[in-house]
């Protein structure tokens, strides 16, 4: 987990004036949880990054860019590493040209702003 997104959070929430326990509320969740994400010990899930978002009135990106640049720089370690198929068959003609468009996208956007 992002020490920088662990950080931002906890930052919004202070914007805001909320206490641990406000957000945990509106979160249906526990204090513990947000805690937790604001320690950087646990991710959240995609609802309560939605939720998160409209609690700070935050777009996505913003609140969670450094999260996004974390997950950009692991897939791109894994697409470097990816194994070649033990046999060419008939249903993997295009991913060859697949793994050079996502290797682009990767690129791309870590150029144009999550990096």
């Amino acid at each position: 987990m992002s020490t920088q997104f662990a950080l931002d959070l906890r930052l919004a929430r202070r914007k805001a004036g909320y206490t641990q326990g406000d957000v945990a509320h509106l979160l249906s969740s526990h204090q513990s949880l947000v805690s937790e994400l604001e320690q950087g010990q646990r991710g959240p899930t995609l609802e309560q990054i939605i939720e998160l978002s409209l609690i700070y009135g935050r777009s996505f990106e913003s609140l969670f860019d450094a999260l996004l640049a974390d997950r950009q720089k692991a897939l791109s370690g894994r697409l470097r590493r990816l194994p070649e198929p033990d046999k060419q068959t008939a249903n993997i003609f295009n991913r060859s040209s697949s793994l050079k468009r996502f290797r682009k996208r990767l690129e791309n956007q870590t150029l144009h702003g999550s990096a």
